[in-house]
């Protein structure tokens, strides 16, 4: 049998545990075995891989970057999520607001989740200011309930809907997975409604370094490349991770946060 590929994760939810159970007994044998360890945070998971504690991390966007940058671009893109691909931040407003398009935010309260949120918090700033707005005369309140978990839980994106519900916001900046499960505004159409919606961009990504070999990552990347949606032990997989099949990796879709991350000086708190 092939030596085992550790894998890290962060434990952001509890289906962290049953998700990365069944993809190892996915893999178990397979040309590419391996186990996993858990994080509770994504700056220790970073930390260990490029200290070679785990062979392949399951980033976030950021974590991503951040190896990247931290790694002086050593970092290897191995694969990612069909729905990594066409990510996107929503901003929502109150039902009746008649704000519509960026050009409505100029001046508005905004709420943005955690920090480290790259969905809600840091490329929805980059986004406005690319799209002609003074992102310098928002009234901006932040909720950091997530720390370290770059906005995995949610919890922060939820704060900043509730911000705007209680009238204490105007708008909200969340990511298009939170707006698509509170329904897109059908499960409340009395109270939120979709202001305007950021151009795609990329989210997850399994991330190794280039020290690791191809012959050690490319079974595990074809194996889980083969997972089959239409065969039910790999479905209740896949709906636990919240996709419908694996894909390679798509790295334009990164280019935003590099550069967000550049301007903003993210790089400070890591």
């Amino acid at each position: 049998m092939s030596e085992q590929l550790l894998v890290g994760a962060v434990a952001y939810t509890p289906n962290a545990v049953p998700i990365w159970e069944g993809i190892r007994e996915y893999l178990a044998e397979s040309p590419a075995p391996m186990d996993f360890v858990l994080f509770s945070n994504y700056g220790r998971q970073v930390q260990a891989l490029r200290a070679g504690q785990v062979d392949i991390a399951w980033n976030t966007n950021l974590a991503y970057v951040r190896t990247v940058m931290q790694t002086g671009g050593r970092a290897r893109a191995l694969a990612m999520r069909d729905t990594d691909t066409r990510f996107a931040t929503v901003f929502v407003a109150r039902a009746g607001s008649g704000l519509s398009g960026p050009g409505a935010l100029a001046g508005q309260r905004l709420a943005l989740g955690s920090a480290d949120s790259a969905q809600a918090a840091i490329l929805p700033l980059y986004y406005l200011a690319r799209a002609g707005v003074d992102v310098d005369r928002l009234e901006v309140t932040r909720f950091d309930s997530d720390i370290g978990k770059h906005g995995d839980t949610g919890r922060s994106e939820l704060d900043a809907i509730d911000a705007v519900l209680a009238g204490e916001a105007d708008v909200a900046a969340i990511g298009i997975t939170t707006w698509e499960g509170i329904g897109g505004g059908e499960l409340m159409p009395e109270a939120l409604e979709a202001v305007w919606q950021t151009e795609p961009y990329c989210h997850c990504m399994f991330t190794a370094l280039d020290t690791l070999p191809a012959e050690r990552y490319e079974p595990w990347v074809n194996t889980l490349l083969a997972m089959d949606w239409e065969r039910p032990e790999h479905r209740r997989i896949l709906e636990l991770e919240g996709l419908r099949r694996w894909v390679r990796p798509e790295l334009d879709g990164y280019a935003g946060l590099f550069a967000a991350v550049e301007e903003q000086g993210v790089t400070k708190w890591w």
